[in-house]
């Protein structure tokens, strides 16, 4: 069974406990806690997808995979010039949790495969969004206009996500 993505988001007003993570880094630990799931989360969704791709033979969701690939290809690539303004360092990628996931969805096949990835799709949309929400009311103006820009593309994803596992059923 997947379980839907945790996205850890610590509640801090001092910047300086950023700069112990990075002592350069420009944005407060609400900051850097957003670049950081977001980027995870979009390396994971881009993994997935590709599974997807391969394993799907419902066109609905090879499309939706292949939409995800691009979409948050753009985003990471977006991602990564704001971690550059913010001066954040490092990579984020796949949590092992989300790896584990990612490896339970390659082993399935046709419609349970079809319907477990769409299933993960609404559920890490819906993390998503309320991290988008969140990375609006951030400090940072920088992350605020990504987060906003973002959002509205995460949204749709969400409501393709369901779109299409409602259909599954």
């Amino acid at each position: 069974m997947l379980l839907p993505m945790l996205y850890v988001m610590q509640s801090c007003d001092d910047p300086k406990n950023a700069n112990k993570i990075d002592n350069e880094t420009t944005v407060d630990v609400m900051g850097l806690n957003f670049i950081s799931n977001a980027e995870e989360a979009g390396h994971a969704e881009i993994e997935a997808a590709k599974v997807a791709v391969n394993n799907s033979k419902n066109q609905q969701v090879v499309d939706f995979a292949k939409m995800m690939i691009a979409d948050h290809t753009a985003a990471g690539e977006k991602l990564n010039g704001l971690k550059a303004n913010e001066l954040v360092r490092g990579q984020f990628p796949v949590n092992e949790e989300h790896q584990e996931l990612i490896d339970t969805l390659a082993k399935l096949s046709g419609g349970d495969f079809d319907k477990a990835y769409m299933k993960f799709m609404v559920l890490s949309h819906q993390e998503a969004v309320s991290l988008f929400e969140e990375g609006s009311e951030n400090r940072s103006n920088r992350v605020q206009d990504f987060a906003k820009a973002t959002k509205p593309t995460v949204e749709k994803h969400l409501e393709s996500a369901k779109n299409i596992f409602a259909s599954l059923k």
